[in-house]
């Protein structure tokens, strides 16, 4: 086991088929953890294990993996790029010291590439830029930068200038070092580093010069150095670059084309040189469970009592697996820990460490490792595992609501049990995949983040549990708001066996904006001499009602105030207020001019010139809003907004009426009305 300060827990995320998996797939081999490398396009790549994800050439869930490079271990977690499995990219984060976020060089910043990065900006994750696929017709590296840095507002520095592109691209200048590399192509072939060609001396001049300047203005050392027209080490402008990457100011930019075997070696060597390893990231911050106000820090060392979070959940043939990011201090097989959630102690049976779907078995596991366990049986995602003698509550990781939905029923009788528990299992996995009953059919209902999720748990079904159930239409999730003002005015009373029961309530709703979410308030005149008891549960009835809105959708952005409430002491005040709360509360939205908000979708549409016409006309026929078209390359461009509800089917129609050459990515926006 490598000492900390040689380890470095990474992740590679990116849009699509920017080519994180075959990045990932060189570094094990070039590590020499695989000898034979496996494409994606066969079906082959190591940490593209699932059934699913060969015969579809993407990647669908996290794979961990966990490899030695020039005396550094690395552990790796290759992501997926399709937005509906974007939780996964989410939790893994979460959990890591430093990503690389692979960029198309023909694509650049593409819809899915801004989510990671905003995922990486909401922890604060340092981070490498690897433009991958040089080789590609169309590449431009100082396209890519110049995207990154006006679409994605990061400070991006190229350490490194291509040689070459396209079908020309042999490797990259070092600009620290001032080094020409080149990769011949053939992996078995060492990285020749030589003399920059005189060809291209002026250009390396320039890239420096503008290297130094970027670094200047996120280091004050070597900008002073800088204007003052003194010599500056490759060993400062390299720490430089490492502190400024380690703390978020700036972004190192590096090139290759990782299926050609070009500039992947070089980006290994970045990993060491500029990524953290686990001592060099800020102490874990919590909180006291017993007091949320009171901070709790643990420092990133095995002498410091117990702090993990578990960042997901898997099934290995019915067995409940779990991945942890130990923060602080030594977790072994046997320990008792704290589920700081349930309040509850949990032995540990099984310690491993993770290749893809293969699993080593450990003694234990030190701060900064990533390893998965046995035998937690109630812990989920999410969770924070402690010493129970020092506890501590982490935060918890963001999970995202489901925007399509279909009914599922098994096809016997007899299977309805075992699609139950399967089913069951696919939700402790999955926290973005949600199943309910229709209080209305009876039915059972499945949730998920778009058309692929749900067709994947339906698959997964089929084949890991074996059964085969019978799946309805997809359906959208609607939810509901209010456009005006309205006052409504309930009064509740009941006699109930020997006990009597009343309370009159008013109340108030208007609306808010979108996306600002719901408030409550009290405005009763004289409400301090009112029990806060009553008060309180007037207002627990004004929450209740405002789950839902008069459709029976989820109601949001809605601001209700409680105006009037009145009751007899006699009459059980505070069963009968918050009746009665609810009940004006429902009046009041009936009148305030209720919408139905949906699912609307940002859309993004590659296509050739030819067969942009069609696509504009398909897409006003969805009632789509064109917010742009724009050209990359000899391809254009189409941003626009859709209803989900009006893109089903929709890869299957793009790809006939572009004769198949067309591309698209689809990623949610919001709730609204279009």
């Amino acid at each position: 086991m490598a000492k900390n300060d040689r380890v470095r827990n990474i992740g590679i995320a990116a849009h699509i088929d920017a080519g994180k998996t075959t990045v990932s797939e060189r570094f094990l081999y070039y590590s020499g953890k695989i000898h034979q490398i496996g494409e994606v396009h066969d079906g082959e790549a190591k940490t593209d294990w699932m059934e699913q994800e060969q015969e579809r050439g993407i990647t669908i869930t996290a794979a961990a993996v966990n490899f030695d490079w020039n005396k550094h271990e690395i552990r790796l977690i290759d992501t997926p790029g399709h937005v509906d499995f974007t939780i996964e990219v989410e939790r893994s984060l979460r959990v890591l010291d430093g990503a690389i976020i692979v960029f198309c060089a023909v694509g650049g910043v593409e819809p899915q590439s801004e989510t990671v990065w905003g995922q990486a900006d909401k922890f604060n994750v340092p981070r490498l830029i690897f433009v991958n696929k040089m080789d590609r017709v169309g590449a431009d590296f100082n396209k890519v930068v110049a995207e990154v840095r006006e679409r994605l507002g990061a400070v991006a520095i190229p350490i490194q200038l291509p040689m070459g592109a396209e079908s020309e691209f042999e490797g990259a200048i070092d600009l620290v070092a001032m080094k020409a590399l080149i990769d011949s192509g053939d992996p078995k072939d060492p990285v020749t580093v030589g003399d920059i060609p005189a060809a291209m001396k002026d250009a390396a001049d320039e890239a420096r010069e503008a290297l130094l300047e970027g670094v200047s203005d996120v280091d004050d050392a070597i900008a002073e150095k800088f204007l003052g027209g003194e010599e500056i080490s490759d060993g400062e402008l390299q720490e430089a670059i490492r502190q400024a990457c380690i703390s978020c100011r700036a972004v190192p930019v590096l090139c290759g084309t990782a299926l050609r075997n070009k500039g992947v070696r070089p980006l290994l060597d970045a990993v060491i040189r500029y990524l953290p390893s686990p001592l060099e990231v800020p102490p874990i911050t919590g909180v006291d469970p017993e007091d949320t106000t009171k901070e709790v820090v643990r420092e990133p060392k095995d002498s410091e009592p117990l702090a993990a979070l578990l960042f997901k959940v898997a099934m290995d043939d019915g067995r409940k697996v779990v991945f942890l990011r130990i923060f602080s201090g030594v977790l072994t097989p046997g320990m008792e820990v704290l589920n700081v959630r349930t309040g509850k102690k949990e032995k540990v049976a099984r310690l491993f460490e993770t290749h893809a779907n293969k699993r080593q078995r450990i003694d234990k596991a030190g701060a900064g490792m990533i390893v998965t366990a046995t035998g937690l049986k109630t812990a989920t995602t999410g969770d924070t595992l402690c010493d129970p003698k020092h506890p501590i509550m982490l935060e918890r990781i963001d999970t995202y609501e489901p925007v399509i939905s279909t009914a599922i029923e098994p096809e016997t009788n007899a299977e309805k049990d075992k699609l139950d528990f399967a089913i069951g299992k696919l939700v402790e996995e999955d926290p973005t995949f949600v199943v309910r009953e229709d209080e209305d059919t009876g039915q059972t209902i499945i949730s998920g983040m778009g058309e692929l999720h749900l067709e994947i748990m339906v698959e997964r079904l089929r084949r890991e549990y074996k059964v085969n159930p019978r799946v309805g239409k997809p359906q959208v999730v609607y939810r509901e708001a209010v456009t005006s003002d309205a006052v409504g005015e309930a009064e509740f009373e009941r006699e109930l066996k020997d006990t009597a029961l009343y309370g009159n309530v008013s109340c108030k709703v208007a609306p808010r904006e979108r996306g600002a979410g719901s408030t409550f308030e009290v405005r009763v005149p004289g409400a301090d001499e009112i029990p806060e008891v009553f008060v309180e549960a007037a207002l627990q009835g004004l929450r209740d009602a405002a789950q839902s809105g008069p459709s029976g959708y989820p109601l949001e952005d809605v601001a209700v105030t409680l105006t009037k409430m009145s009751y007899r002491e006699e009459a059980q005040p505070s069963l009968g207020l918050r009746a009665a709360a609810s009940e004006a509360f429902r009046k009041a939205a009936r009148d305030a001019n209720p919408i139905k908000l949906e699912p609307i979708m940002e859309v993004e549409i590659t296509t050739p010139e030819e067969s942009l016409g069609a696509i504009i006309g398909d897409l006003n026929q969805r009632a789509g809003h064109i917010l742009d078209v724009g050209a990359r390359g000899n391809k254009s461009i189409v941003q626009a907004k859709v209803p989900l509800a009006n893109m089903f089917g929709y890869s299957t129609k793009v790809r006939t009426i572009s004769s198949g050459r067309a591309e698209f990515s689809m990623r949610f926006a919001a709730y609204d009305s279009l």
